[in-house]
């Protein structure tokens, strides 16, 4: 399968975000972001690499840094490989003796690792399809139609503002267009499980 590189945005947050980020990535060679819900610590171990604040005494993604280190461990790269019921899962791989070996990660661990190894972070195809939200330049984000139309298509239109999906589809174009990803990324995963329910519908 060929992975996706991507760059880190930035982190977004929002005050009703409960103390949460959007970790937003972005293609390297396209115009899809891929905001990820991550905690507060996970955001800071982030945040201060790529600001190059060096803390007083060494947090955990340093620990785990220099202990690959010392055990001559080269992390070769990043792999976001799989979104299940809207958890996004990871994939740390290394090389270690000559021999290729990977290790499970949550993507804000993976990340906040990347970022102080310079490794390179990569996404699924697949995951990036289900998940990505289209930007239309690179100054800018723009409103994704293409999942509604495709939701909407051959149904009947209700009246009064439409359908439910189409509602919570408007409300993601609006947080995309404000970059309050944190909402976005809520939003989406609501519109995802909103058209699982209709395609079950559909099959009874």
């Amino acid at each position: 399968m060929d992975f996706t590189r991507v760059d880190i945005i930035g982190l977004s947050t929002s005050p009703s975000s409960g103390g949460a980020y959007a970790l937003v990535l972005g293609e390297v060679e396209g115009n899809r972001r891929l905001p990820i819900i991550i905690g507060a610590f996970e955001a800071q171990a982030i945040a201060l690499e790529l600001e190059k604040i060096q803390p007083p005494r060494p947090m955990t993604h340093d620990l785990l840094r220099d202990t690959f280190e010392e055990l001559e461990v080269e992390v070769t790269e990043v792999v976001i490989d799989e979104l299940r019921e809207g958890t996004f899962f990871a994939k740390i791989r290394y090389r270690h003796d000559g021999e290729e070996h990977q290790l499970d990660s949550r993507p804000s661990d993976a990340v906040a690792l990347a970022v102080r190894v310079d490794a390179p972070i990569y996404v699924a195809p697949m995951v990036l399809d289900e998940a990505g939200i289209v930007a239309e330049d690179e100054s800018g984000i723009s409103s994704i139609t293409q999942q509604a139309e495709e939701a909407s298509a051959g149904g009947e239109e209700e009246e009064a503002g439409g359908t439910e999906l189409e509602r919570k589809q408007k409300q993601l174009e609006e947080a995309v267009d404000e970059e309050d990803y944190e909402r976005a990324a809520e939003l989406r995963d609501e519109i995802q499980r909103l058209k699982q329910e209709e395609q079950e519908q559909n099959q009874n």
